[in-house]
């Protein structure tokens, strides 16, 4: 696939890793919207702001129906709030699972109307094993797979591919209180983009995540 002149939907593009995937693609010569709760966060030259909050039906639905030459959507946006409570719990869900129930069923028409298209999904290392200090993200991220795996399957007569991403911590704010190796955020960013080119439908993006997922088995 060619990046030059595509429109891509980044959301939590604001900061992080949506933010250098908006600025990366933009270098490609992509047309790229950028979806953060508040617009104005987005600063960087050449991306479009717009405004989505992935937890509220009415925002995606809106932003659906102003971006219908979208033919990349990257389901980015992801929160860690790390409280073992029932309240963090649900709002990691809201954004980590939930999130992409929303963009995923709004999306995937105007992904078919463009021929298909692709569907990313980041996703996480835990998707794949437990962390007792982070259970409701790890849950939400578990559940986000397996979403993935169905929507995959949803989608594939409409001709729409689906990745799936997988990583141990990335360097950015969300895990800057990790104490372990971390990947660049540009570093999970081309390997994505490179799958989209090769037609994958997985990343495994660091040696931590390769090792987990080849023990599942075991």
């Amino acid at each position: 696939m060619d990046f030059n002149g595509a429109a891509v939907l980044v959301t939590g593009a604001n900061r992080g890793l949506g933010r250098v995937f908006a600025q990366e693609l933009v270098r490609r010569g992509a047309k790229v919207y950028a979806g953060a709760r508040n617009p104005a966060s987005v600063v960087d030259d050449g991306v479009i702001p717009v405004q989505l909050d992935v937890t509220d039906d009415a925002s995606v639905a809106a932003a659906a129906k102003e971006l219908g030459d979208v033919s990349i959507v990257i389901n980015n946006a992801g929160v860690l709030v790390g409280g073992g409570d029932v309240d963090s719990i649900k709002t990691e869900f809201d954004v980590n699972f939930y999130g992409l129930v929303r963009t995923t069923d709004e999306f995937a028409p105007i992904l078919k109307a463009n021929g298909g298209g692709v569907l990313v999904n980041v996703l996480s290392v835990l998707s794949f094993v437990g962390w007792p200090g982070a259970r409701g993200y790890a849950a939400s991220k578990a559940a986000a797979w397996s979403l993935t795996k169905s929507t995959r399957e949803l989608l594939r007569e409409q001709g729409t591919r689906v990745v799936a991403v997988h990583a141990g911590s990335i360097d950015t704010d969300m895990a800057s209180s990790v104490d372990a190796p971390k990947i660049t955020p540009g570093d999970v960013v081309s390997q994505v983009l490179q799958a989209i080119q090769n037609g994958d439908e997985e990343v495994l993006a660091d040696d931590l995540t390769r090792s987990v997922k080849a023990a599942l088995a075991s």
